[in-house]
Formats: structure tokens, sequence, C-alpha cells
């Protein structure tokens, strides 16, 4: 185990360690895996930094999964995005894979794991990434990672300064809409988080966004 991250988890890390160019672990496994380990994830979002078409890396990491035993399909495929499914006993993992050419606000942190070392974004970064998909997606599993980042001392207001740096049309009037339009309580019930507390971060959130 690391983090709250599984084992299965921790074993597609590893054996997509050598995948060249080299992947950046972010989102919710990042946060899972190295930060808060404050919720369990489904899938881990591996982003290519720099290059504009995956081209043939969703078959390198699926030679380099079935190398280590496990059952690979492909469930997506774009020309910037690939999503897998990597089995083993029974268990499953879901491995997106993204071209990223927005470059990262901050650098990526060198982290270990068993034996071979991978780059994962920094827990500011991943707060303004969750920022953007909130502001696109409006998944509660965002509002939980941004939740729980602020409640762990992240700046809120400097990350809303650095979204329009990845995203030139994002604005925090529109991501005040958004919030308020999205239907916290009966998404959170939904998947067992807590949604009395989401709802008062949605409001101070909101707030924030239009003060």
């Amino acid at each position: 185990m690391l983090g709250s991250l599984s084992a299965l988890q921790v074993r597609v890390l590893r054996a997509l360690a050598g995948l060249n160019p080299r992947w950046t672990l972010t989102g919710g496994g990042a946060l899972a895996g190295f930060y808060l380990a404050h919720r369990q994830t489904k899938d881990v979002d591996l982003f290519f930094h720099g290059i504009s078409a995956l081209e043939r890396l969703p078959e390198d990491a699926a030679a380099a999964l079935r190398a280590e035993g496990m059952s690979v399909d492909f469930l997506q495929r774009a020309p910037t995005f690939c999503r897998l499914r990597a089995g083993l006993d029974g268990e499953v993992v879901v491995v997106d894979l993204v071209a990223e050419a927005v470059p990262n606000v901050f650098p990526p942190e060198a982290r270990s794991v068993e034996a071979v070392e991978i780059l994962v974004d920094s827990r500011t970064e991943i707060l303004v990434n969750k920022l953007r998909a909130l502001y696109s997606r409006s998944e509660i599993r965002d509002l939980v990672d941004v939740k729980a980042l602020v409640d762990a001392g992240e700046n809120l207001d400097a990350a809303l300064g650095l979204v329009s740096r990845k995203d030139g049309g994002f604005s925090p009037p529109d991501l005040a809409w958004v919030l308020r339009n999205m239907r916290v309580s009966a998404l959170a019930k939904a998947d067992g988080y807590d949604a009395v507390g989401l709802l008062a971060f949605r409001e101070q959130l909101v707030e924030r966004l239009l003060g």
C-alpha cells in the first residue's frame, strides 16, 4: 500500500515507470498516494507534458502492464487521450494517459515507488488542475479534493490566480455559477461523502469567487 492506493495501483505505477517520455502522476491518485490519503480512487492519471499526441504510448503502456501479468483492455482512445483497464486476480485499475501540451506551473516532484522513481505533481499544481476540472466537468470528487487541499493549508486565492495561466477562458464568476448549479448533496450522498461539509465548503468557495 502507498497512502490509500491499492497494491495493484502501486504495481501499475511501478510497471509504467519506464515509459519514454516520462509521465507525471496527478489528480486523485497523486493526492491519495503521496499527500493526503483522504479518499480512495479507481483510476490513476498519467500526464505526458510537452507532447501533442500519445502516438504509440498506449501500446507501450499495455505491453509493460502485460509483462507484469495483467490483462489490459482499451476503453477509450483518441490522439491525446487513452483509457486502459488493467486487471489482475479480480481487481482492476483504470489508467488514463494524457498528452498535455500545456506546461506545468510548478515542476513535478520525484517520488519513490518500490525502488523506482516517478514524477508527481505538487499539491499546488493539483489544486490548480482541480479548479480547472470543477469548471469543466463538475464532478463531486473534484470538490472533495479542492476542500481537502484547502483544509491541508493550500492557498486557494493564489491557486485561483494561476488557473488562467493554464486556461485562458477561466473566470471566477463562471466557476461560481457552475458550483451554484452543482447537485452537491445528491452527488455526495451517492458516493458516500460528507454532504453537509461539502455544501458548506461550496458556499464558502462561491463567496470567495464572487468577492
